[in-house]
């Protein structure tokens, strides 16, 4: 099991983009909805609709508008919208996958691929880019909530796969057969974590120069501002500089 998480200075930055809580609550509530209607409206029942509910409340999202999402989806009255994944690359040939929940699949895929080639990047095939990811369960919780040996502990005895601890918090992964039994284990052993979610976790990590580093970073943030995706996910490294000069 690794120690440390090579991506996560890229993984966090969506809390930032989203400055605006209303775009914010927007996407949140868009995902309850999907998650609502495809499976039981119960979170208890349904996983993705509770892993959902969870990175709602992470966000402080009123409890209201919670109940209205799930709502929505029980009264069919609400939008249909597509999963949409987009795979490409983006400058310095750094594989990028976007994640999108969409109403209008034309609007969407112009956008995303306007996003790749004006940051000097190229959208392409679905597949292009995700065999250098692994599908994974990821499972978060705060770094107070228990030492690093007493979560690897919990982690290996739930069946996890990795756990990466920092003073950032601790990150349990495990397969996506695995993931709900994991994350239950351990929601039973140290409650609620902030996070849980299926993520694409790249099996390699590229390091690149600042000037590339900067217009990735500013890549995903145009991907992110858009009101269709939902997550972004990259195989690179930059310097620390380079996150604090660009507000990460």
């Amino acid at each position: 099991m690794a120690g440390h998480s090579q991506f996560k200075n890229i993984m966090h930055r969506k809390g930032r983009q989203d400055a605006q809580k209303s775009k914010l609550f927007s996407k949140l509530a868009r995902e309850i909805t999907v998650s609502a209607k495809m499976g039981m409206p119960d979170p208890a029942m349904n996983p993705r609709l509770r892993a959902a509910v969870i990175a709602a409340r992470q966000e402080n999202m009123p409890k209201d508008n919670i109940e209205r999402a799930i709502k929505k989806a029980l009264g069919n009255d609400g939008e249909n919208y597509d999963e949409i994944r987009y795979e490409g690359y983006g400058p310095g040939g750094v594989a990028v996958i976007v994640e999108a929940l969409t109403d209008n699949r034309n609007r969407a895929a112009s956008d995303v691929r306007s996003y790749f080639t004006k940051a000097g990047g190229n959208l392409a095939e679905t597949g292009a880019v995700s065999f250098m990811f692994d599908r994974l369960g990821v499972i978060e919780y705060d770094a107070a909530v228990a030492s690093e040996d007493a979560m690897m502990e919990a982690a290996i005895e739930a069946g996890a796969d990795d756990v990466a601890s920092g003073e950032g918090g601790h990150e349990v992964y495990a397969s996506q057969e695995t993931f709900r039994d994991v994350a239950k284990a351990l929601e039973a052993k140290f409650g609620e974590p902030r996070k849980v979610a299926l993520t694409w976790k790249p099996q390699n990590t590229i390091a690149v120069d600042d000037e590339t580093g900067e217009k990735l970073l500013k890549l995903i943030d145009t991907l992110n501002e858009h009101d269709d995706v939902q997550n972004v996910y990259a195989n690179f490294e930059v310097s620390d500089a380079l996150m604090a000069k660009m507000g990460a």
